[in-house]
């Protein structure tokens, strides 16, 4: 896996934490919080686009963060676990998996 796919993970995680952010945030600190972790987020996903597929990017930066979120919030806020909603967020991953299966590494860049 070369580095702007690491990228393209780190973005989701903050996306994880912006999502949750608007939801939750309560105080200044919390707020500013949340915007940097939008800004990380976003700023990340932009790099590794300049080097992958900005298609296949977005759909496993959106992918990733909506399992995240999922999991978060039954992992973290007590939701409650739902087999089918496991199942889907499994088949989510598959479709996340596939696609950078089947995409090319940029030119150069191995590692």
């Amino acid at each position: 896996m070369n580095r702007y796919w690491i990228y393209v993970i780190l973005a989701s995680v903050f996306e994880v934490g912006w999502v949750i952010g608007l939801k939750h945030a309560y105080d200044l600190l919390t707020w500013i919080a949340t915007i940097i972790a939008i800004t990380v987020s976003f700023t990340v996903m932009i790099v590794a686009s300049s080097k992958l597929p900005v298609g296949t990017v977005y759909a496993v930066f959106v992918g990733l963060g909506s399992a995240g979120t999922i999991l978060a919030d039954i992992l973290f806020f007590a939701q409650p676990v739902d087999p089918v909603k496991l199942l889907l967020i499994g088949i989510l991953l598959a479709g996340v998996i596939g696609l950078k299966m089947v995409t090319e590494d940029p030119e150069g860049e191995t590692g």
